[in-house]
């Protein structure tokens, strides 16, 4: 299972943000050529953008991966009109994000206003569609290779794109949204022939009404869920623009929230790949009464591996920004950066419980978790951020994230399906204290820094061959 684990969260959970993660090693010669207004401008253009994405897909996700599972014979019938019905919203999706960058574009970027509409509006009106169908595709059905050799070439692409829009070129915040735009355009002619023409799955236009409106009535109430995910991600970039925080500052804090966004992608590539591991639990539970004990050891084993990895990563901020980033000032934002991953170790604990919820469609007041804990972020930020500065928005990140990962443990809905107890606060604590411990840590001598790793991993390692964890993941 755990070799299972690793090589699926490679090829189609990882490989897929290849761009996000070779970004990092690009930073050293990108940022000589980007500054703080830069990332100011980038920061309140994903955060427009991000205030619709979660509607793109009107939560119909959970349909497609639903029915894969539970109507094998005719899924892909199913899918064929979810996909016609989501191309045509699409275009009224498409005008909305046109408005909204229109009106929410920073001044400093106004001589820009129709390039930078046209580059981020064309792909999700167009494009997202088919890339929702064939990762779905290709992740439910187990077969990642064709996906993930397709996505490192693009993601390739993607870094030399980079370069030579921002270092070659020198077009700034510009470069992102050039190349972003091209990529986008690429990865839709490649992954359009694996859906389009290998796997058949044509969307269908004259689509039954009634099957999308019965559709609707799951999906919908999970979009206040997933929109979470923005509240609580991008949320804070759009609060600061509001409160007329300096495009330098948001800048400075875009660029600290970069880091936090690795590991959240990390954490969605765990989503995809343990995703059909818990489902397969979940649908063999009746005949195997040890499904959710492994479900649970799965859920811990990668919820300590998380919490090991940003430890590790915490540890070394300081010095990991020294390397990276060839900025002064974006060098001085590592104390913000480090609370903001250590919000993010909060998601294995979060895919233990949400996984159930979602097999088990439980999922109707599933959205007053996440939602609750998206406004609550922004509701702290508009608050706090006048009073103590833009810094504390990592904080009321980490407060949030951390609610959104463990409330749902106590949740009436939860508990009518619960199997096996999953100590929720024990690893909310732990989480706590590790951040804790990785923020004190984070200015003492790099010597007593690789002490402490060596330390806190053979302590990791011996914790694990002594549980019982081990046992269960090798069946």
């Amino acid at each position: 299972m755990i070799k299972k684990l690793f090589s699926h969260t490679a090829l189609y959970g990882l490989a897929p943000q290849i761009p996000k993660i070779a970004s990092i090693f690009v930073l050293p010669i990108l940022t000589k050529y980007l500054t703080d207004v830069d990332y100011g401008v980038a920061g309140v253009i994903t955060a427009y953008t991000g205030a619709l994405t979660v509607l793109q897909s009107l939560g119909m996700n959970v349909i497609l991966a639903n029915s894969y599972y539970k109507q094998p014979g005719t899924y892909k019938w199913l899918w064929r009109q979810i996909h016609g019905f989501i191309s045509l919203w699409s275009l009224v999706y498409g005008l909305l994000l046109g408005a909204i960058l229109y009106v929410g574009i920073p001044e400093v970027a106004l001589p820009n206003r129709w390039a930078i509409i046209f580059l981020m509006v064309i792909p999700p009106t167009f494009y997202a569609t088919t890339q929702m169908i064939v990762f779905r595709y290709y992740q439910m059905s187990g077969r990642p290779t064709p996906l993930a050799i397709r996505s490192v070439v693009l993601g390739l692409v993607t870094i030399l794109l980079n370069l030579y829009f921002i270092a070659h070129l020198k077009l700034g915040y510009m470069g992102w949204f050039s190349s972003s735009f091209a990529s986008s355009t690429l990865s839709f002619l490649v992954f359009g022939y694996l859906i389009y023409f290998k796997a058949r799955l044509i969307p269908i236009f004259n689509f039954k009404r009634r099957l999308i409106r019965n559709s609707l009535k799951v999906s919908l109430p999970t979009v206040p869920h997933y929109y979470s995910g923005y509240l609580l991600n991008s949320s804070d970039r759009l609060v600061m623009d509001w409160l007329k925080v300096s495009t330098g500052n948001l800048g400075l804090y875009n660029f600290a929230g970069s880091f936090g966004g690795y590991f959240s992608t990390f954490g969605t590539a765990l989503g995809q790949a343990v995703g059909p591991i818990y489902n397969n639990f979940y649908k063999q539970s009746d005949a195997d009464p040890t499904a959710h004990q492994k479900a649970r050891a799965l859920t811990f084993f990668i919820q300590g591996g998380f919490l090991l990895t940003c430890f590790l990563a915490c540890l070394r901020m300081k010095e990991i920004l020294l390397l990276l980033a060839r900025n002064a000032e974006l060098q001085t934002v590592y104390p913000l950066a480090i609370i903001i991953i250590m919000g993010y170790a909060y998601r294995p604990m979060y895919l233990g419980v949400g996984g159930q919820l979602f097999y088990y469609e439980k999922t109707k007041n599933l959205w007053k978790i996440s939602f609750v804990a998206g406004v609550s972020n922004v509701g702290l930020n508009l608050l706090l951020i006048p009073l103590f500065g833009y810094q504390v928005a990592a904080v009321t990140t980490f407060v949030a994230l951390m609610y959104m990962g463990y409330s749902a443990y106590f949740m009436k809905d939860y508990k009518e399906i619960k199997r096996l107890e999953y100590y929720p606060m024990f690893w909310l604590a732990l989480t706590c204290i590790v951040a804790v411990s990785s923020f004190l840590l984070k200015d003492i001598i790099f010597w007593y820094k690789m002490g402490i790793s060596a330390v806190v991993v053979t302590a990791s390692g011996v914790a694990f061959i002594k549980s019982n964890l081990k046992d269960l993941l090798h069946e």
